[in-house]
């Protein structure tokens, strides 16, 4: 018999992951809340153009993302609500010291982009894991909003690798 509440546990496949499935999305949604400050920071600290240009050009996504995460909450009955995310404040916190450490550093850049990628690791890791919860459930609409933004999360950890390579990790 098909399940018509979504949000329901007693019929949806692999039911037993549903409370985690919301705990992860609170705590990645709080997550993205959170990126929005440290990327705004991280971009104005930044010497390098292109780097520069990355961190504003995610800072973009990162408000998409957390719009596209209150749409997956709706897809599953449930109002958006984050909470606050140890490891992306500890993250933060990391990039914060790197700042203060490195600023005015010809190594500045290079130190921001090795933030910015343990901030992308972690949100490709949490993205993951979300996009596989939600197929064995079978949350076909949250499934494909969020392999589009675990797709973009690799696409930025990509882009942040070339920049290191071409630009931020070579002496000009």
């Amino acid at each position: 018999m098909a399940n018509t509440k979504k949000n329901s546990n007693d019929n949806m496949p692999n039911a037993h992951l549903h409370e985690l499935f919301v705990d992860e999305l609170r705590d990645i949604l709080g997550a993205e809340k959170q990126l929005l400050k440290g990327l705004k920071k991280m971009a104005g600290k930044a010497t390098n153009e292109m780097l520069k240009t990355a961190f504003e050009e995610h800072l973009a996504q990162t408000e998409e993302h957390a719009e596209r995460l209150k749409k997956v909450f709706e897809s599953i009955g449930l109002t958006a609500r984050g909470k606050k995310c140890k490891a992306m404040e500890g993250l933060l916190n990391e990039a914060e010291e790197i700042i203060e450490e490195f600023d005015g550093s010809e190594a500045l850049d290079a130190a921001l982009i090795s933030a910015a990628q343990k901030v992308e690791h972690y949100e490709i890791a949490s993205y993951g894991c979300l996009v596989t919860y939600a197929k064995l459930m079978e949350h076909a609409e949250a499934e494909e909003i969020l392999t589009t933004t675990l797709n973009e999360e690799k696409e930025t950890d990509v882009k942040l690798t070339e920049i290191a390579m071409s630009e931020a990790n070579v002496a000009q």
